[in-house]
């Protein structure tokens, strides 16, 4: 049975489309991460689906059931939905205990069973002895951990996650997204998760919605969406790559440049031959050698320590890459190397906007925001 249902949404907010035309399916127990900028509508969809914005156009399903449309929205707690937010949306006069039992009371359970229950939920999410401490008294991390809690605590058919990590260190971060996957396999219910980090999406992601301008772009797995990305703006979006512009001559042999380039693994738009095409290179997909060893030269531009593995920037022949060197190295910047490639994903044509995380296409502002619990219960 399918979880989630999006067909051909609308929402608008005045003249300024926010998501135009979107359509995707969660499958029960799946996770699916909504990856995009800033601005791009991730977060709309995700309150679109929660029922905190009105939509403007098509359907929004619920286990089969219709839970919005142009002449129909049910409130959030008809949805069968548990958010956890961002801004954490803890209530400052509860402790943790009556925080998670809340909603549990809210369901008609009464006081003691409600308040054990909730014990039992945070200790599934690593707060046993924390119970009675208000937010002011938790870390970020602990007060995420609450929030998780709490919507556990609805059972619900549906989890909704909006950047859960985004105020928390890369520790922190690590170590409540696999509380966050474990616990949903446990539910084996249905999640979407939005986040502009693609590290986040692979980790907790069956697959990924990357949305851009109001627009789904692509719907793949994590591995296929970083091995195929369908354009040169979600070939950015999902990880470090180069754009090289070839010639392909036949399954698996380029040329870039006069260099001819051969044994390479090509995926994506690869229909040999093909002339000026704009190849997506992974800097893992790059191997080096001393000069004149493999087919093409370059000089090394910049060199970066990174822990377990150096980063390399080539310039030659009138184009920069980027290359990973597992370990250590003796390269140097200005040093001569020779590069081939292992593999590369054949583009789809066309010219693509770059990824900027600090401007919106739409910097129009809901009016409409995230419902928090502000208010005492």
């Amino acid at each position: 049975m399918t979880a989630l249902s999006v067909d051909r949404l609308v929402v608008r907010y005045g003249a300024v489309s926010a998501l135009d035309g979107i359509s995707l399916q969660v499958g029960r127990g799946e996770v699916l991460a909504v990856l995009g900028p800033s601005g791009s509508g991730k977060t709309t969809l995700l309150n679109a689906v929660a029922g905190f914005v009105p939509i403007s156009g098509g359907e929004i399903r619920i286990d089969d059931m219709l839970v919005a449309s142009g002449r129909r929205s049910l409130p959030i707690e008809q949805r069968g939905v548990g958010v956890v937010f961002q801004s954490y949306g803890l209530w400052p006069h509860m402790d943790a205990l009556d925080t998670v039992a809340y909603p549990l009371r809210r369901q008609g359970m009464d006081k003691a069973e409600a308040r054990a229950r909730a014990a039992e939920l945070l200790e599934r999410v690593g707060l046993a002895g924390l119970e009675h401490r208000r937010p002011n008294l938790l870390s970020g991390g602990q007060q995420q951990r609450v929030g998780l809690a709490r919507a556990l605590a609805r059972k619900p058919r549906l989890f909704l996650f909006d950047e859960p990590t985004a105020n928390l260190d890369s520790g922190l971060r690590a170590g409540l997204q696999s509380q966050i996957r474990k616990q949903l396999e446990r539910t084996e219910a249905a999640a979407v998760y939005v986040t502009h980090d693609p590290v986040e999406a692979f980790a907790v992601s069956d697959r990924i919605a990357a949305i851009r301008d109001a627009h789904l772009v692509q719907v793949a797995t994590a591995k296929e969406i970083y091995a195929h990305p369908a354009d040169a703006w979600i070939a950015r979006l999902t990880g470090p790559c180069s754009l090289v512009d070839a010639d392909v001559l036949d399954a698996s042999t380029v040329r870039i440049g006069g260099a001819v380039v051969r044994d390479v693994i090509l995926g994506g738009a690869a229909q040999p031959p093909r002339n000026d095409v704009s190849l997506a290179v992974r800097p893992e997909w790059i191997r080096l050698d001393a000069p004149g060893a493999l087919p093409l030269d370059a000089t090394v531009e910049a060199v970066a320590f990174a822990g377990a593995e150096v980063v390399c920037t080539l310039a030659g022949g009138g184009r920069s890459v980027v290359v990973h060197v597992p370990g250590s190295t003796d390269i140097r910047t200005g040093d001569r190397v020779s590069w081939g490639l292992t593999r590369a994903c054949v583009l789809s044509p066309g010219t693509q906007p770059p990824v900027d995380d600090t401007a919106s296409a739409h910097p129009v502002a809901s009016p409409t925001e995230p419902a928090v619990p502000t208010a005492r219960p």
